[in-house]
């Protein structure tokens, strides 16, 4: 055994050694009380502050607003959360005693410093936590009340909001400030913690930017039966902060291997949109970044806007990628994007064969398409479904034809002029007990029934 994974298994021993189980329960808790089953907090960010690394909150059923409503945690210790319980914490069903951060718009101007609904962030400690096992489970994650959406364009008939509006924009009809620009988990990029990070039996939901933009500098990152749907730009990203030894540009040292193993099985990612209603750029179900050695497997990935899983961002020798046994469905552009020099490949699923041995890729396989579309009736939400298959993008240009435009004609200069675009629809709210319905929905591949 090497002595970077004895140092990591003693450091984990350490944690578990002294570890605390404190109870919240916004509902029925409060702040003075011991934090005991019979006796709980009741508010989470009090619990953070009271606990130290290697405890383990339990959070029960409710909506937790944050402090002063801001709703971010900041988590600056190797805590793990558990969510899910009933309110006298006998029982724990996530998908019914549900643990929910749904923030409302009318708070956004006390959104505070936090980047994330979930901020881990170890930049202030002394020393960076090591053979960190910190977990997150069965909790509940949606933005769709935060943003601000428009009152009337990008409205398809019978959805309760029109298109998503990035801030400064707002409906100033309807909503009290623009739509928060904020990741659902976001882990910090000078964070140095090494040791394992997980997220289980979660749901990801709306969110106007990553729903899960994690940086790690050693150790594993697992994501496992959750739900990402109807987000904007990416679903998931992992990033790894610790510098590769290179031989020359983008060329790792022999014998290199990454540091951060991503394993990301089982969840199901639905609906990523771009960054701008153009459509342009971006809508990446699942994102790999240099560094990491990603396990993409059996996961169901469709129905996002560029692509489901994008693998251009660094290059091909300075990662690692397992791509096996997923669904792929109905991704706008393509289900796998990345670069094979000097372009970029956009492959559907019946192309994954021609992947094999590319730059980075490890395995490929046992991938398909969505054979039983029947597995979605009454799980996902028809009429959002029908408006997004059949969204449309226009652009329209009108010059002004007046005596400016003319002389500028003449001397071969850039001519003015306004540009107007339509898109049918973009970043609508989605209703959340219809997310939550896609937990099960395909039978071993995606996100399954949480128990």
């Amino acid at each position: 055994m090497s002595k970077s994974i004895v140092a990591l298994v003693a450091a984990a021993s350490a944690f578990a050694a002294g570890a605390a189980d404190i109870y919240v329960s916004v509902e029925t808790g409060k702040n003075k009380n011991e934090g005991t089953k019979e006796s709980p907090l009741k508010n989470l960010w009090k619990a953070l502050e009271k606990a130290e690394d290697g405890d383990t909150i339990h959070l029960a059923e409710g909506v937790y607003p944050g402090k002063m409503k801001q709703n971010w945690f900041l988590i600056d210790k190797a805590v793990s959360v558990i969510g899910g319980y009933s309110k006298d914490f006998a029982a724990r069903k996530p998908l019914e005693h549900k643990t929910m951060f749904q923030a409302l718009n009318e708070n956004n101007d006390k959104k505070g410093a936090g980047l994330g609904v979930f901020t881990i962030d170890f930049t202030k400690r002394p020393k960076h936590p090591d053979g960190v096992d910190m977990k997150f489970d069965g909790l509940i994650f949606d933005e769709g009340f935060a943003n601000s959406y428009h009152e009337t364009k990008g409205k398809p008939e019978g959805f309760d909001t029109g298109m998503w509006l990035e801030g400064p924009a707002m409906n100033r009809t309807r909503d009290k400030f623009p739509s928060p620009n904020r990741y659902l988990v976001y882990s910090a990029t000078a964070n140095r913690a090494t040791g394992k990070l997980s997220f289980t039996n979660c749901a990801f939901v709306n969110s106007g930017n990553i729903a899960f933009n994690v940086t790690w500098y050693q150790g594993d990152v697992v994501v496992e039966n959750c739900v990402f749907c109807n987000n904007r730009m990416i679903g998931a990203n992992v990033l790894c902060s610790k510098a590769i030894p290179q031989d020359g540009p983008n060329k790792a040292k022999a014998g290199w291997k990454p540091e951060v193993n991503w394993l990301f099985k089982n969840n199901t990612v639905l609906f990523t949109w771009s960054r701008l209603n153009d459509l342009a750029d971006m809508g990446f179900g699942v994102r790999n970044n240099t560094g990491v050695n990603a396990t993409i497997k059996d996961n169901v990935i469709g129905l996002n806007v560029l692509t489901g899983y994008d693998n251009t961002k660094g290059a091909g020798g300075l990662k690692r990628q397992s791509i096996d046994g997923n669904v792929f469905f109905l991704n706008r552009e393509s289900d796998i994007q990345m670069t094979v020099s000097p372009s970029i490949a956009k492959v559907r699923v019946d192309g994954f064969e021609d992947l094999e041995g590319t730059d980075g890729i490890e395995s490929i396989e046992d991938n398909e398409d969505l054979k039983d579309p029947a597995a979605f009736k009454g799980r996902i939400n028809a009429k959002y479904l029908n408006s997004f298959l059949s969204m449309k993008y226009s652009e329209s240009t009108k010059l002004d034809e007046g005596k400016c435009n003319g002389l500028r004609s003449v001397l071969g200069l850039p001519l003015q002029g306004t540009i107007t675009t339509k898109c049918d629809m973009f970043c609508n709210r989605y209703p959340l007990e219809d997310a939550l319905k896609l937990f099960g929905a395909v039978s071993g591949k995606g996100a399954q029934d949480v128990k």
